[in-house]
């Protein structure tokens, strides 16, 4: 893969600043996608360590819940906050400060001699996950050239983030059975020390919005609105959607994002500039990228425990049960880039998600008695694929109509689409999976999944891929009607460079 540095609108050639801002472009990429890696590979890393957190630390069920939703609440809360700021203060010095806070955290999260200090830390290690997410995708964005070569290196890293997610169980398993439960935390250390190490050396500061003022009015509002409204998702799992409790916290996150919606409308500097809605490739990739990451956040989580609950492998072999899916998401960001010029953004992003949905639904039709071959292996490569063929284009397009002075604010906004979407989708899925399991009585999810007799989670576990290839197909259909058409001239000159 070749990237181009960055070239003057006006004369197609390198600028004299941009060569200066990031003279090696690969390095920036690779740096980037680095840190990329770590945040999303700790969404899902410490799934398989959660019996081995409980027993040393004596967390209760709940108190395990909040391991896990600590840090999802924390990086979607303030992804949009953590966007703003890299446009304001650099990129630069936010990936610094995310990885900063992230590689801390870590370290108090694997020696926590307590679970409080545990799930504070796992709090601590969403913020700088939300502050330093952003702001890889920009810097990727701004080290390379508009055209072919920006969206192979966008294509490198949704392949590198969605490999981050798929790797969690693979890497947990390893972890867990050879150290302890504390290494899935303590190896975010030496790795962050050095891609700490490669951003003061490789990375260039670019423009930042000198004299502009941070919008925090907005910034309380959209950070509270959002962590409310994962609060009460996350509750779901526990109380259900018709506790009053989970309602009230669920409208209350609905009022302060329509507060702040208002407020953002009546000021001079916003931090969300409500403008960027009008733009059509933006507004419609976004609320496409939620719907796709509502399906493959639930794929990773129902697969592994289907393998583990039902088919009794080990974490160790769960983990390796999936790699060859890893290895297919990957394909399917790295194909993404080179049919985008030949058939167009919109419509390979259509085909990755018929391809992911058509995977779904031949994981539905999963057993008691499935099989390597025909329940993990080939349900599992179609639908990576094709949902790695979706996200691609999808991020293109967001970020390639984002001004410079939003660039910023738009790769937050992808990243809380997605993030948010598979808050969403997980504790949706996971109460449609409740609801459809033969269990004896009606019992939380989480809490069915640890009962010792595990054949009635199956019609669970299919009604959850069921409503996922449901949704995709959705996704398909609101990309076709919403997402513009490539404009001819544009497309072959996209062809012929």
């Amino acid at each position: 893969m070749t990237f181009m540095p960055q070239t003057d609108a006006a004369t197609d050639t390198p600028s004299r600043t941009s060569s200066i801002r990031t003279p090696r472009p690969w390095l920036v990429v690779l740096t980037a996608c680095a840190g990329q890696f770590l945040v999303v590979l700790d969404v899902s890393v410490v799934n398989v360590a959660l019996p081995s957190m409980r027993t040393d630390l004596g967390l209760s069920a709940f108190g395990l819940q909040w391991v896990l939703s600590a840090y999802s609440i924390a990086f979607a809360g303030f992804m949009l906050l953590g966007g703003r700021a890299a446009d304001l203060y650099g990129r630069k010095a936010m990936f610094l400060l995310g990885l900063g806070l992230f590689t801390a955290a870590s370290v108090v999260g694997g020696l926590a001699p307590e679970g409080q200090y545990l799930i504070g830390a796992r709090a601590v290690q969403g913020l700088g996950a939300a502050l330093l997410s952003p702001a890889t995708l920009t810097l990727v964005t701004g080290a390379v050239a508009a055209g072919p070569a920006r969206t192979r290196a966008i294509g490198t890293w949704t392949a590198v983030g969605a490999a981050g997610g798929a790797a969690g169980g693979f890497v947990g398993g390893i972890l867990v059975d050879l150290l302890s439960w504390r290494w899935v935390l303590l190896i975010n250390v030496p790795i962050g020390i050095l891609v700490l190490a490669a951003a003061l050396l490789w990375l260039r500061e670019g423009p930042t919005g000198t004299g502009r003022r941070l919008d925090l009015p907005g910034a309380v509002l959209v950070t509270g609105g959002l962590a409310t409204l994962a609060y009460g998702i996350v509750q779901t799992e526990e109380a259900g959607w018709s506790d009053p409790a989970t309602l009230l916290t669920l409208l209350g996150g609905l009022v302060l994002l329509g507060v702040f919606v208002a407020v953002e409308a009546r000021t001079a500097a916003p931090l969300m500039p409500l403008k960027i809605f009008r733009n059509r490739a933006v507004a419609a990739a976004n609320v496409a990228i939620l719907l796709c990451g509502s399906s493959s956040f639930g794929m990773w989580f129902f697969m592994t425990v289907y393998a583990q609950n039902v088919l009794g492998y080990t974490p160790l072999q769960a983990g390796l049960a999936l790699v060859p899916s890893s290895l297919s998401v990957i394909l399917g960001s790295k194909l993404a880039p080179r049919l985008m010029p030949v058939f167009g953004a919109r419509n390979v992003a259509v085909a990755g998600a018929l391809t992911g949905a058509a995977g779904f639904a031949w994981q539905s039709t999963l057993t008691a008695d499935g099989t390597f071959l025909g329940t993990i292996l080939g349900p599992g490569v179609l639908m990576m694929v094709g949902l790695g063929l979706a996200t691609t284009p999808l991020a293109t397009l967001a970020t390639s109509h984002a001004g410079p002075g939003d660039a910023g604010l738009v790769s937050g906004l992808v990243n809380t689409s997605r993030t948010m979407g598979g808050a969403l989708g997980l504790s949706v899925l996971s109460t449609v999976a409740a609801a459809a399991a033969a269990a004896p009585t009606p019992v939380p999810f989480e809490r069915v999944a640890e009962l010792a007799s595990q054949a009635y989670l199956v019609p669970g576990y299919a009604m959850a891929f069921r409503v996922s290839a449901v949704v995709l197909v959705a996704a398909s259909a609101l990309m076709l009607l919403w997402l513009p058409k490539p404009a001819a001239g544009a497309r072959q000159a996209t062809m012929s460079t």
